[in-house]
């Protein structure tokens, strides 16, 4: 059967189950019997396109790890906002020293911050929390939107999750998605503080077929492999000659290209030795570029739930699908200007602006359009409203620590290993490119705690005994250690259970326009208004302009 037959079948049978039940009470009502109310069919666009064009945050994009207290003492800034990386010549490392924000940006509009929820967190029980992280919401937005009539021309979730991945960690339904496994950005990003998550790649057609047009998953995992090199490559190795990655084996015959540079085209080859100039096979007129995706590669990210019985702590339910494709590929000067631009913005107090719509998402200055869905009042995805949208432009538009606006994939964990279902089982706390200390020793160091806010009470047990940071017992999960990132950074079953049960309520009250931070109170150390000036944290000598996504594996 067609596509075009199949979508007509099951909107003919979506039309017949209507009719049916129309016909049944209006039958039951010319017999007097009352009929409980039929609840119309679910439509993920309907909240998104009724808000329109609304935005009243226009400072959305500042997420409200930005509004931190630090007293001159604690710096979470150090990770987003950090001294020129490569291309990315952001350069925004003031921002530690200085609270600088727009004339509207001064209120902090993330009020949810502020807001006790604890009276309703009590209402919802153990059993209730696992019961509802446990439900798949992800499925029916997949089908709802594919038999959604026509006029939608965004993205429609096309991995099917239900069907898993091979051994090699792509997509069994066929689609090309393949699954990355990587190490979590730092604070927000870990289970300790609320949320699990992971990411899927996709490149082009073209990249996925060999010189004559025919698919060759040897030409793709070639081509991955790459990219990998292209885009973990550690920003202080100034000549790419030198640089070195390791990769999952691959066959430089099936694209001709000697990614090892030996001279010799073989098969099983374990490390890229430079870059090659161009990709391979149906790719390969199109040229690698360091620090630089080519043109249409594709990412899906979900957010979800902290499931404490789950072993990668990943929950069947999801808090948000994001979706992200490269549009346009602009060369390196055009890339740099756009920064500069950026910067100009900045100091003229000029607010953000993106375009585009819900419903094919907002586009920014470098070539990328970003699209999301969110959980409605009963847990069904929808798509986000348009300022719900512009609350992702800020970290993937604008931030010194990106690299070609991404934060996952050069996090990858090298090889063979980096190719699978997001699980931090195994992964050691390695250092970021350039420093001595273990990642999440030196942000539990600067930060002074497990969160942007100080407010993980159970990390500071752990790990600040007495108020002091337990260095031995955090290298445990460094490299040559017995621990690994999952003893780290996973919460107890106690605290996820909390953690869970607070963003149920979060979600019942669909205020996401004032935050949708994952917290079991209201933090300390947030500032409800900025007075822009110093932070503190340059008189402390506590400004650091070393923060990389780049890691020494």
């Amino acid at each position: 059967m067609s596509f075009i037959s199949k979508g007509v079948a099951r909107g003919a049978l979506l039309l017949c189950l209507a009719l049916g039940s129309l016909f049944a009470s209006a039958a039951a009502w010319r017999r007097g019997e009352s009929q409980p109310a039929v609840e119309p069919l679910f439509d993920p666009l309907a909240q998104a396109l009724a808000s329109g064009s609304v935005v009243a945050n226009r400072e959305a994009p500042i997420p409200s790890m930005c509004y931190t207290k630090t007293d001159g003492v604690s710096n979470p800034c150090w990770t987003c906002h950090t001294g020129g990386v490569g291309f990315n010549v952001m350069d925004d490392e003031s921002l530690q020293a200085e609270y600088a924000f727009s004339d509207v940006g001064l209120l902090n509009q993330w009020s949810n911050l502020f807001v006790d929820r604890s009276a309703e967190m009590k209402a919802i029980s153990d059993a209730q929390v696992l019961q509802y992280i446990r439900e798949d919401n992800y499925a029916p937005l997949r089908e709802s939107l594919l038999q959604r009539p026509g006029g939608y021309k965004g993205w429609v979730p096309d991995l099917d999750l239900s069907r898993g991945f091979d051994a090699e960690g792509f997509a069994r339904d066929g689609s090309a998605w393949r699954a990355v496994r990587y190490k979590p950005f730092l604070g927000t990003f870990w289970p300790t503080n609320g949320s699990t998550d992971d990411v899927f790649i996709r490149l082009p057609e073209a990249f996925r077929q060999d010189e004559d047009g025919k698919p060759s998953r040897e030409v793709y995992r070639l081509n991955l492999a790459i990219l990998e090199a292209a885009m973990t490559l550690d920003p202080r190795v100034l000549d790419v000659r030198q640089a070195r990655r390791q990769v999952e084996p691959v066959d430089e015959r099936a694209g001709g290209v000697d990614v090892n540079g030996d001279g010799v085209l073989s098969r099983g080859v374990e490390e890229v030795r430079g870059l090659p100039t161009h990709y391979a096979g149906g790719a390969a007129k199109v040229a690698v570029r360091r620090d630089f995706y080519p043109r249409g590669v594709e990412f899906l990210h979900t957010v979800r739930y902290v499931d404490p019985d789950a072993p990668t702590l990943l929950s069947a339910r999801m808090k948000e699908v994001r979706y992200s494709r490269k549009d346009e590929e602009y060369a390196g000067d055009q890339v740099m200007a756009f920064y500069a631009e950026e910067q100009e913005k900045k100091m003229r107090n000029r607010l953000p602006a993106f375009p585009g719509t819900p419903e094919l998402g907002l586009i920014n200055e470098f070539g990328w359009r970003l699209q999301g869905f969110i959980e409605d009042a009963k847990g069904r995805l929808r798509l986000q409203t348009l300022e719900e949208h512009a609350f992702c432009m800020g970290c993937h538009t604008n931030l010194g620590v990106t690299v070609d606006q991404t934060f996952g994939f050069p996090r990858k964990v090298p090889g063979r290993e980096g190719w699978r279902h997001q699980d931090l089982r195994g992964i050691p706390d390695v250092p970021q490119a350039g420093h001595a200390k273990p990642e999440v020793l030196t942000y539990f160091e600067r930060v002074k705690g497990g969160d942007e806010f100080r407010a993980n009470d159970e990390v500071l047990a752990r790990f600040f005994p007495k108020g002091t940071l337990d260095e031995t017992s955090v290298r445990r999960a460094a490299p040559g250690g017995d621990k690994d990132l999952a003893w780290l950074l996973t919460p107890s079953r106690e605290r996820a259970l909390a953690l869970g049960r607070a963003y149920m309520v979060l979600v019942r009250g669909q205020g996401f326009a004032k935050g949708r931070d994952t917290l079991l109170s209201p933090p300390k150390n947030v500032l409800p208004r900025v007075e822009n000036g110093s932070t503190g944290l340059e008189d402390a000598g506590l400004i650091f302009e070393d923060g990389r996504l780049h890691l020494t594996w």
